[in-house]
């Protein structure tokens, strides 16, 4: 027992809790003080549970309301036919979209660093609500096209928002799982949302496709204000002077930057990053080309009818949703690679098929599969780069690796309807299977495994 002797007394000097207890005999103390702590860890364990539970909830929600935009992918046919433009023109809606997640990328990080996640969670979504609505009363189709360049880059700014609260509610060797179940149920809401915009579209019309996108993300507005949505950030580092200007040379400056942060990475992980970012750059490459040329190949080119071309989104979030546990149990148990490797190859194989289904029950089979691969890459890629990256660049480094990502998500739907003008919608997928095959076997065989057993 703790304490020290004053005129004949026992002076307990522990901590506040026990001294509830100084007047109770040793013996009884003693048994009496272990339920007491016990029952205080229980608590306060039940309390952090709870205010966890809590705040997953709510980016779990938002999370699925923000694929809400996912609705507009089966109108792309429809808009070709109401505006008078090609196929390939139509599936741009892809494009300006992916360029607007880039473009929202710098912005993500600027509302991050001022206002926190909390104005990251209220500003992304109030951006798109608003943005939806003018796409629903756009009489011509460059203003679609310019709604949707907002509606990206306000996605973006709210996709970096849940990304960083979720990490900072969770403890590290929870990180994949938590990620995983980011990804997991952003890809249900874009499985379940081409269905709805199928079905919207043949009920009513497009327009009502941007209205209900504009009322899923007006939704989540009012849930980022939730005080449990996000803890304080982190102290902000110290940073060198910001580049100011345009041009040549302050491009350049910008690059050395970058290529500095490059050289804090540990050296046996360089390669690893370098091969994560090509992963991640091809990640977005063969899902924004599915976003974009499967209602072209299998709506304007079988024939298929935007309902069928939507269950065919949500079959393969069907199979995504089925991976969300076992993603993240790969993740966090088994191995990043085992996670990151399979989820970059077998799209390769279904690219390299699709081109030669001409049915519904073949086109299944493969997105199916696709949607195994998307099931595994739930959180994998990111995971794995904090994993690698170190905690004085952790921000910059991954944005610099999903911005390069965003590279590639706005450019395939560029070149894929350009093929697909010039020749047909299956061309674009046998284009791109090579690129994904190499960065696969890139990723196994350069790659190292970052999980730390």
């Amino acid at each position: 027992m703790m304490g020290v002797k004053r005129r004949g007394r026992q002076i307990d000097i522990r901590p506040p809790y026990r001294i509830l207890f100084a007047a109770i005999p040793i013996s009884e103390e003693r048994s009496t003080t272990k339920l007491f702590r016990a029952g205080l860890l229980v608590r306060t364990a039940t309390m952090r549970l709870n205010s966890t539970a809590r705040g997953l909830f709510v980016l779990y929600s938002s999370t699925l309301l923000s694929a809400g935009w996912a609705m507009v992918i089966p109108t792309i046919p429809v808009l070709a036919t109401h505006f008078g433009i090609s196929a390939g023109a139509a599936a741009q809606t892809v494009t300006a979209f992916a360029v607007g997640r880039f473009v929202g990328m710098p912005i993500s990080g600027m509302a991050l660093d001022r206002l926190g996640t909390r104005g990251a969670l209220v500003g992304g979504p109030l951006a798109v609500s608003v943005a939806a609505l003018v796409a629903a009363s756009a009489p011509w189709f460059g203003m679609i096209l310019v709604s949707l360049f907002v509606m990206g880059a306000g996605d973006s700014v709210w996709t970096l928002g849940r990304e960083v609260a979720g990490i900072d509610l969770t403890r590290k060797d929870q990180r994949g799982r938590v990620l995983s179940g980011f990804h997991g149920i952003h890809n249900i809401g874009l499985a379940l949302g081409p269905l709805i915009g199928g079905v919207l579209t043949e009920a009513v019309s497009f327009k009502a496709v941007f209205i209900a996108s504009a009322a899923c993300a007006a939704v989540s507005v009012p849930l980022g204000l939730i005080p449990d949505t996000a803890r304080p950030a982190q102290a902000p580092q110290v940073v060198s002077e910001a580049v100011k200007g345009c041009g040549l040379a302050p491009l350049l400056q910008r690059l050395r930057g970058l290529a500095g942060l490059f050289t804090q990475i540990q050296p046996q992980l360089r390669a690893t990053y370098a091969m994560l970012v090509l992963a991640t750059l091809t990640s977005f490459m063969h899902r924004s080309t599915m976003q974009s040329m499967l209602p072209l190949y299998a709506g304007s080119y079988l024939g298929f009818t935007p309902t069928e071309v939507g269950l065919l989104f949500s079959i393969s979030g069907a199979f995504v949703f089925a991976m969300i546990l076992p993603a993240g149990f790969v993740i966090d148990k088994v191995g990043r690679k085992w996670a990151t490797v399979p989820s970059t190859g077998i799209p390769a194989v279904a690219f390299l098929l699709i081109p030669f289904s001409d049915t519904f029950i073949r086109l299944a089979v493969l997105v199916s599969l696709v949607g195994v691969a998307n099931g595994l890459s739930l959180g994998s890629l990111a995971t794995s780069t904090y994993d690698v990256v170190p905690p004085s660049a952790r921000g910059r480094l991954q944005a610099a690796r999903r911005t390069v990502a965003e590279i590639g998500g706005a450019c395939a739907p560029l070149l894929g309807g350009l093929l697909a003008n010039l020749f047909n919608p299956g061309v674009p997928f046998l284009v791109y299977a090579p690129l994904l095959v190499l960065s696969a076997v890139l990723l196994a065989v350069v790659g190292r495994e970052t999980l730390v057993r």
